[in-house]
Formats: C-alpha cells, sequence, structure tokens
C-alpha cells in the first residue's frame, strides 16, 4: 500500500536521498533478528546443518535499501560504467543473455 501512494513515494525518495547527503545510515535499520528453525523429520538435532536460520530486517530499512540500489544499478549502467559483458546481478540481463553472447564467441 506504500509504494501505491505516489505521495509516500516521493517523501521515502526524499529521505534516501537525505541518508545519502549525510551518509549516514539509521542503526535502527541495521539491526536484524535472526529466528533459528529446526529442520522437519529429523531423529537427532545435534549438527547445526539440521537447523535453518532465517534473518528477519526492519522492512522500511529493506524498501530503503532497495530503491537505493535500483537508483544506483539505473545510473551506473546509464551512463556506462558497467562494463558490457558484466551479464549478472543486473535487471533486464539474464541467463539468455549469457547464452546468446558465448554462441556468438564461439
Amino acid at each position: 500500500m506504500i509504494i501505491k501512494s505516489e505521495e509516500c513515494v516521493s517523501k521515502f525518495i526524499d529521505i534516501a536521498n537525505v541518508y545519502i547527503d549525510l551518509g549516514y545510515w539509521l542503526s535502527h535499520f541495521k539491526i536484524s533478528t535472526t529466528v533459528v528453525i529446526p529442520k522437519p523429520n529429523k531423529a537427532s538435532y545435534d549438527s547445526p546443518k539440521l537447523f535453518c536460520p532465517i534473518i528477519l530486517l526492519n522492512t522500511i530499512g529493506k524498501l530503503f535499501e532497495k530503491m537505493i540500489g535500483e537508483c544506483l544499478q539505473f545510473h551506473m549502467v546509464s551512463n556506462n560504467f558497467i562494463h558490457p559483458c558484466q551479464l549478472g546481478g543486473l535487471k533486464q540481463r539474464s541467463t539468455m543473455d549469457v547464452e546468446v553472447t558465448l554462441t556468438y564467441i564461439i
């Protein structure tokens, strides 16, 4: 619902811009909670491999992080700061792009 409101989105962008300008990130957004869940149907829980840790972060902090990451990625790609051969971890670039590039090279 936050993202659907244009006013909320603009306020989030303003707040994120202030964080970037100040070079400061609130410690509230850095705190995480780890919940350890035992894997089902195990005879003994003597080994750490038999547990699944799940890390919970602040939802608003995750929203800020995603907004800033997408903005940085857009500016880096649009200003040619990323090498054209970099395909992993970028939006609108997939394994199909890698296959096409390899096929062209071969």
